[in-house]
């Protein structure tokens, strides 16, 4: 007997109808002889109405009132889906973050789960039950309800899975997997039947939206294996596994690519120490992210240019805080730009082979494209290019790794 925990996004749970199918992929496990735990997300759009609603009812709201009010989506799915499992014939109840408890700390909106108690889940699968858990919610010190934050779900359902010592996690979304490239702009993308977990983090921090940053953190962390798979197929899912678990590792594993890109340059920036700190320093205070950065060579011997990435949601935020720090700072001019596209390859076969941020370059260059940002770690180099250019390039560097589906 194996310990299965399922996870069902938004879509897989949109309406009862959906609800239904989620219900007979659990009994499938069920009637295997496995114990089952069940993650459910809110009902696709539930939560943003909510969102909307905290917004509307007051523009500064009791962050512990906005996670009372938007944690209750979850609350009517894992409910339904309970009663309908109940309807055929499987014993289940619904569970809330606070019932088990999913401890977390006080960060409301964007709380980390810092401990599970499952003894009440095991308790039940000794009875032959499956429990149907709310997720995205928990329980702070203060007896208060906490969310995870968006696509919190995901990171419910591993860390119950590691907290089960669980044999698997099965994540299904409206995809059928981990592909080399979005399907949608490159027609020959292919479905991996493994990834690593590192891969798969990049991925997902790169623009990749099949899962959430924090769930593949997690998992990594605690050797949780991950299947993606879909809701509305019976084709096999990919796995998200240790890196051990994959015999022939490719060179590259995906291209991946992120819109939500934009990008600052301060021209003349004064060239002296602690000007990366003047910069830097307010947008760390505001809680704005900086991603790629480059300083260009300086223009003379008293300035320079500073270029770097913010995401798009940042970006006016980003630039009021920077106009505020120019006195100390000391640039001439700030330059924003947001039609510019982060493009992205992937994989951890790069560790052992040489040349693969020279095919990059010699691809986009044969193709005209030109590269305004370069950072590389050890298993992606991430460029940025200009947003029309955006499909060329995924089509070209899919080809020219192989990675075409012929």
């Amino acid at each position: 007997m194996s310990v299965i925990v399922q996870k069902f996004g938004g879509t897989s749970v949109a309406d009862l109808d959906r609800i239904r199918n989620a219900a007979l992929r659990t009994k499938a496990e069920y009637d295997r002889g496995n114990d089952v735990a069940v993650v459910v997300s809110a009902m696709a759009g539930t939560t943003n109405q909510l969102v909307q609603w905290t917004g509307e009812a007051a523009a500064l709201h009791d962050t512990r009132e906005y996670d009372a009010v938007v944690s209750t989506g979850e609350q009517v799915t894992a409910g339904l889906l309970a009663i309908i499992l109940q309807e055929m014939g499987v014993s289940a109840r619904s569970w809330l973050g606070w019932q088990l408890p999913i401890h977390t700390d006080s960060s409301h909106g964007s709380a980390r789960i810092l401990d599970i108690d499952v003894q009440a889940l095991r308790q039940r699968f000794g009875e032959r039950q499956v429990a149907v858990i709310a997720g995205f919610q928990g329980l702070s010190a203060e007896n208060r309800i906490t969310t995870l934050g968006r696509g919190g779900s995901d990171t419910s359902a591993v860390a119950l899975a590691a907290a089960l010592n669980a044999d698997r996690c099965d994540i299904f979304t409206d995809v059928d997997g981990i592909y080399t490239s979005d399907p949608r702009i490159v027609t020959k993308a292919r479905k991996l039947e493994k990834i690593t977990y590192e891969e798969m983090l990049e991925s997902a921090s790169l623009g990749a939206k099949v899962l959430q940053t924090r769930s593949v953190e997690l998992a990594m962390n605690y050797g949780v294996r991950l299947q993606v798979l879909s809701s509305f197929s019976e084709t096999p899912g990919t796995l998200v596994v240790d890196e051990d678990e994959i015999v022939e590792k490719e060179i590259v594993s995906g291209i991946a690519y992120s819109r939500d890109e934009a990008k600052i340059t301060l021209r003349r920036v004064a060239d002296r120490p602690g000007v990366a700190a003047a910069v830097f320093g307010p947008l760390a205070d505001a809680n704005i992210n900086v991603d790629m950065i480059v300083q260009n060579i300086s223009q003379s011997d008293q300035s320079t240019d500073l270029t770097f990435t913010v995401t798009r949601s940042h970006l006016d935020r980003a630039v009021a805080v920077l106009e505020k720090a120019r006195p100390e700072v000391g640039y001439e001019k700030l330059k924003a730009d947001e039609d510019v596209t982060k493009v992205s390859v992937i994989g951890v076969g790069m560790r052992s082979h040489a040349g693969v941020a020279q095919r990059m370059f010699a691809t986009l260059a044969e193709r005209g494209i030109n590269i305004q940002v370069i950072s590389t770690s050890e298993i992606k180099v991430s460029v940025l290019i200009e947003e029309e250019y955006t499909e060329l390039a995924l089509r070209a560097l899919h080809t020219a790794y192989g990675l075409d589906n012929e």
